[in-house]
């Protein structure tokens, strides 16, 4: 492989690190007046931090999940990383965001049993 070959997966992978630009700046208006502006250094030390922390606790997440001999990372693992991590304030409010999702996710899948065993039948 040649050298620009190694450079560009370098490139490639520090890339796929970040989560992207445009994402970090449409949730970084939501929090800011309609008139601001935002300077791309500003975007991008979000998206580096953000993508830090993100990293930071999927790490943790990981290794509770490898010593446990599980290779799925679910959201009960993310909430145990971040308390263990000392980001106790979040752990309640992700525990409900979490139950309400899995309750959201039961309630699509019973709709869509329930519609597929309605094709074909007569009213």
């Amino acid at each position: 492989m040649s050298g620009k070959e190694e450079h560009d997966n370098d490139e490639i992978r520090e890339q796929d690190r970040f989560l992207p630009t445009a994402n970090i700046s449409r949730i970084m208006k939501v929090s800011l007046p309609s008139t601001a502006k935002i300077a791309k250094d500003g975007k991008e030390t979000v998206q580096e931090c953000v993508s830090e922390f993100i990293s930071f606790i999927t790490s943790e997440a990981s290794d509770k999940c490898q010593q446990e001999k599980r290779k799925t990372i679910n959201g009960d693992d993310i909430i145990w990383a971040m308390s263990t991590l000392g980001f106790d304030q979040y752990v309640e409010p992700l525990k409900l965001y979490l139950q309400k999702y899995r309750e959201s996710v039961k309630v699509e899948k019973n709709d869509k049993k329930d519609n597929v065993g309605s094709f074909g039948a007569s009213s």
